[in-house]
């Protein structure tokens, strides 16, 4: 009885800031009852006096109202935390129909600080596959994404991080439809942060990393590497080249300059680590009327090299951003963004990290020094004293008759390049409310202009002279001087590119809503995109025509029809244009009856589209420079030179014919059907999302000689060709993705765990395999990142050898301690058709990618956690490292241990050795085949920020530190290949720590 006196009976009317009633709206009391708002957003319920309501719905702020007598209308807020960036428009999220993630940058930079805008984002977006790294990121298995700034088609690589607002990426053929031809692969679109309608705010951030190799390549020192190398010219029946004394002297170390051991990774020559320090300034604030975001940044970078003008390397990066919103009047209002970036690269001249993989460790001493000099002669003394090349006072330049040159000479030696690039943008909206005109109607104008000049300066590329010792004993009584000295400190200028962008759009937009449940929206968008490069003729452009029509019942029942003319100045005319139609249906079938006492659902959305897009994107990967246009003609040239004649003393030119026209190539087509579900649970702790998709990409264009007779095509004197391009490959690609996100305070800790997975498959639909002769090398059907190689079966025994049991091998004779490879076909000869699929490559990433993110807070810490898996795909182990092909001038690496020997037969895993090229052994099987598969712990940071109490009274209103690590942990049974650079800098993990303030 007492509790029925304290319920009364709410009767009230869900309203938005400008007094419309919502319907659809969901209210929850504290017991978990729950009613939905009529279509005049009225609702009644019986709730317990000075209880709270919770009040939701879709593009709105939720809100809490306490339950009085009084209570007859509650004001929902715009939430513009859930509008999503699309293709030309800004749309609430839950009107979405598949084929879009997002991702809030800003809100998670705190607890999950990176330095590239695209990092990890396979760990938080699903269907965004591929991305171990930074930049190498793919949309549902297909590569040449399409990067949107600020609505300006640019690359991620000119803005980082602590710049960008949101990402959204769109993955469906109806999500990208609007943006033509360019974005038909996938769209990632990023938004940068701009100005607040409230008091001014100055932030800062302090960060300095600290870089260290995972680890280097190993390779084999001089006295091990000429024990094997004697080993494999005994194999190959020469005589050894090497002494057991020389091999002794070599791995005494007595003499580390008669008789050197180079290693590249000692502590000598590179650092332990390098580092990169950082500061950022942000300064936001504003009126209602105009809202101001400025960014100014620095970063710069040192050295992991330890020796001459290595410790100079290192890059300065400086940006200034600035974005600026008016509101002109209450019809007219308008954005600007521009951005400038200066950044310096300097590298030390030579290839120091190529070289490492390279020169033999005994070949040479790279320097000599003058302490070990004695009695010289006085011509080689008066030499000696005009070299401008003493490196550090103490040392020559030492080398060989056959090697001129070695890689820490020119690193002491030739200076540094310094690469400059300068790069502004610039781009302006104008927004136009066109409501006096017709409700709901508005026009949107967008201009941009960017400019991006590059080039490198060549300093001090001095040449320098190498000397060859005459030992007796430990001391240098004799020099032979290879090459000259020339210390010119003169600079050259080289690389100099530009590059200019521009892009223009204009849309009609209309929203309206009749009924108030009838909501219907409409866009007619024209925008053109231009990139004109220094020496290509013809500039890169695009024009497109588009036209997109929604409408939904109550937010129930929705339907959309985007389309899209695009134009391309590749093809003849009459094919330059082409129309990609996409329609989309959804269903929020959480709003039906059946559903509607339903506690534990929030919302749930059934979504499907189809659609045809017409694209020339892969035109200019498989034609390059100024080629990739005007197909429809014949390119002949006489520019490759003059040929030999019959007639003494004339010279003769051939006519060489570069591109037969196709008056019939026209657009490939992308053809997709979609589906997608998205649900929010208990209150929004769970939230899921998810798409299955299948495409064919068809009319791909190739250049196949094998559908012509083969004298059409010629590779002497010059490359001359009669094939044309034609539209024929077709790829066959489906998949999933799915999103999850859970939300929920435990124990005073708040959770937040989001997890992704992306799974493609990618086929050739059709090729042309007239080529192959057996059935299971055709490649239709099979992935488009196949591997192809032979299937090896041990090695070759001496019994094998002696018999003659073995089918004959095709690529030269063999010795026991050689690869044996499966006669496929049984015809009695192991050639190429004995090769078969060995598993997928994943050019466009693996197959599966799995990513985890986890934040959890408590009091003022909050703990971040980031790790992924991908897996499915494979390679070989296929580099200098594994396959010294160099013969006698190879550099042996630790993998060479585990040789075969007549001693090890039984355990060997890896063939005899030999100074030929191994044109038997070094060759695409299963012997080198590895799987890709690996857990990443990417990323865990911990962060604090100081109480506000105690900063109360001071000027500062926020005050954090952070730490962080990077890449800390690779898990895979191929751990120590995968970590390992071969020939390039190494790859490295990083520590961080940071401070961050507000004003």
């Amino acid at each position: 009885m007492s509790a029925q006196d304290n319920k009364i009976l709410v009767s009230a009317v869900v309203l938005d800031t400008k007094g419309n009633s919502i319907p659809g709206a969901i209210i929850v009391d504290d017991n978990n009852q729950t009613v939905i708002t009529n279509d005049s957003g009225e609702f009644s319920l019986s709730a317990n006096v000075n209880s709270y309501l919770l009040v939701k719905v879709s593009g709105y702020k939720d809100n809490t109202v306490q339950v009085k007598s009084d209570l007859t209308t509650i004001v929902l807020q715009d939430d513009t935390s859930n509008k999503v960036n699309v293709a030309f428009n800004k749309v609430d999220k839950a009107d979405i129909l598949g084929g879009v993630s997002n991702v809030n940058i800003a809100a998670m930079l705190n607890t999950n600080y990176s330095i590239s805008s695209l990092d990890n984002l396979a760990s938080f977006i699903p269907g965004y596959n591929g991305n171990t790294g930074y930049y190498n990121g793919n949309i549902w298995g297909m590569n040449s994404k399409l990067v949107i700034v600020d609505g300006v088609p640019r690359d991620e690589f000119n803005v980082l991080p602590f710049e960008i607002d949101d990402i959204t990426v769109l993955k469906s053929a109806a999500a990208v439809a609007l943006y033509g031809s360019r974005a038909a692969k996938g769209v990632v679109s990023i938004t940068t942060k701009r100005g607040t309608a409230k008091k001014s705010r100055f932030d800062v951030r302090l960060n300095h990393s600290l870089y260290t190799p995972k680890r280097y390549a190993e390779y084999l020192g001089s006295a091990e590497y000429m024990t094997l190398f004697n080993e494999a010219l005994g194999n190959d029946g020469i005589t050894p080249l090497y002494s057991n004394e020389e091999i002794a002297n070599y791995a005494s170390g007595r003499n580390p300059f008669r008789y050197p051991d180079v290693d590249f990774y000692s502590f000598k020559n590179v650092n332990k680590f390098a580092t990169r320090s950082e500061i950022v300034t942000e300064y936001t604030g504003g009126t209602e009327s105009a809202q101001f975001y400025v960014n100014v940044g620095n970063y710069n970078t040192t050295s992991l090299l330890d020796i001459g003008n290595g410790k100079k390397e290192g890059e300065n990066r400086f940006n200034v951003r600035g974005n600026l919103d008016i509101k002109i009047n209450d019809m007219i209002s308008t954005k600007i963004n521009t951005n400038v970036t200066f950044y310096d690269n300097k590298t030390a001249q030579g290839n120091f990290w190529g070289a490492a993989a390279t020169l033999r460790p005994n070949l040479i001493s790279p320097l000599l020094p003058l302490s070990y000099l004695d009695n010289l002669d006085a011509a080689t003394q008066a030499r000696l004293n005009s070299n401008p090349f003493i490196i550090d006072n103490q040392y020559i330049l030492g080398g060989i008759q056959t090697q001129a040159t070695n890689p820490f000479a020119d690193i002491y030696t030739r200076g540094l390049r310094q690469a400059t690039t300068r790069k502004y943008q610039f781009d302006a909206t104008i927004n136009f409310d066109l409501a006096k005109v017709l409700k709901g109607l508005s026009f949107d104008t967008q201009f941009a202009i960017d400019y991006n000049t590059s080039y490198a300066q060549n300093i001090s590329d001095n040449t320098y002279a190498v000397y060859i010792p005459t030992w007796t004993g430990d001391k240098i009584t004799g020099l032979t001087q290879v090459g000259n000295n020339v210390n010119n400190n003169a600079r050259a200028l080289e690389g100099s590119y530009q590059r200019q962008t521009l892009f223009f759009s204009g849309a009609f937009k209309y929203k309206n809503t009749f009924n108030k449940v009838h909501n219907v929206s409409s866009m007619l968008v024209a925008h053109g995109y231009k990139l004109a490069e220094s020496q290509v003729y013809h500039a890169i452009g695009s024009a497109n025509l588009g036209f997109q029509a929604a409408y939904n019942f109550k937010q129930k029942y929705y339907l959309d029809f985007t389309a899209n003319q695009v134009h391309s100045a590749r093809f003849a005319e009459g094919n330059r244009g082409a129309f990609s139609p996409t329609a989309s249906i959804g269903w929020r079938i959480s709003n039906e009856n059946f559903l509607a006492n339903t506690t534990f659902i929030d919302d749930l959305k059934l979504t499907a589209s189809a659609g045809i897009l017409n694209t020339d994107l892969d035109y200019e990967s498989l034609i390059t420079g100024n080629g990739a246009y005007f197909l429809d003609r014949d390119v002949y040239s006489t520019n490759n030179g003059a040929y030999f004649s019959w007639q003494e003393g004339r010279q003769l030119r051939a006519t060489d014919i570069q591109r037969v026209g196709n008056p019939d190539l026209t657009y490939q087509k992308r053809k997709e059907i979609s589906f997608g579900i998205e649900g929010s649970f208990f209150r929004s702790m769970l939230q899921f999302n998810a798409s299955y998709f299948i495409n064919n990409l068809t009319g791909i264009p190739i250049r196949d000689v094998n559908l012509y007779p083969s004298f059409m095509a010629v590779d002497f004197p010059s490359p001359s060709s009669f094939v044309p391009y034609v539209n024929y490959n077709q790829d066959n690609r489906r998949g999933f993705d799915v999103g999850i996100s859970f939300k929920k305070r435990v124990n005073k800790v708040d959770l937040n765990v989001g997890m992704v997975a992306t799974y493609y498959k990618a086929d050739a639909g059709v090729r042309n395999d007239i080529t192959f002769e057996e059935a299971y090398q055709k490649r239709q059907g099979m992935p488009i990142d196949a591997l192809w190689g032979l299937k090896s079966d041990g090695f070759y025994t001496q019994q094998d050898i002696t018999e003659n049991n073995y089918p004959t091998p095709a690529f030269g004779s063999v010795k026991a301690g050689d690869i044996k490879y499966v006669d496929i076909n049984n015809d009695g000869l192991v050639d190429n058709n004995d090769q078969v699929y060995l598993g997928r490559q994943g050019f466009s990433g693996s197959p599966l990618t799995l990513g985890l993110n986890a934040t959890a807070k408590w009091k003022n810490f909050s703990l971040f956690v980031l790790a992924n898996r991908t897996s499915g795909s494979v390679g070989l182990k296929n580099n200098s490292y594994y396959w010294p092909t160099a013969g006698v001038n190879a550099k042996y690496s630790a993998a060479l241990r585990d040789r075969w020997t007549p001693e090890t037969a039984e355990t060997a895993t890896y063939p005899r050795l030999t100074t030929t090229n191994g044109s038997n052994n070094y060759r695409n099987s299963d012997f080198w085949l590895f799987k890709n598969d690996r857990i990443n712990l990417a990323r865990v940071q911990l962060s604090y920020d100081l109480p506000k109490e105690n900063l109360a009274g001071t000027f500062i209103s926020n005050l954090g530190f952070y730490i962080n690590g990077n890449d800390l942990l690779l898990i895979s049974k191929e751990r120590k290949h995968m970590e390992t650079s071969f020939g390039g800098y190494p790859q490295m993990r990083s520590f961080s720590m940071g401070l961050t303030a507000a004003f």
